[in-house]
């Protein structure tokens, strides 16, 4: 699935056109690898980064949408791997970015 078409199903962003110009932008990663192209192929088990003004969100995906349903149909399809640190990978890269900008 189109990685575009893929956040608009999980209400992520609010519409297709946001997602196209945020994945041209390079305002994401799939499997740690940055792209820059609206139809970037995603599957189950791929983590998505995306950068969203100062905020990062790290997702997994584990199922392929079929449509854009309701917010709790969608938040299904997903897992959030940076929600307030229960995934230990996550936490402590966030503990490490944290740590590089902090002011002497």
């Amino acid at each position: 699935m189109r990685i575009d078409k893929l956040l608009w199903y999980l209400r992520l962003v609010r519409s297709r056109t946001v997602a196209q110009v945020m994945a041209e932008e390079g305002h994401m990663r799939v499997n740690g690898r940055r792209i820059d192209r609206a139809h970037q192929k995603v599957g189950v088990g791929d983590v998505l980064t995306i950068f969203a003004g100062r905020e990062v969100q790290v997702l997994e995906v584990l199922t392929l949408p079929v449509r854009r349903g309701p917010y709790p149909e969608a938040r299904a399809h997903y897992r959030v791997l940076d929600g307030g640190g229960t995934d230990p990978i996550a936490a402590g890269a966030t503990e490490q970015i944290e740590e590089g900008f902090s002011q002497p």
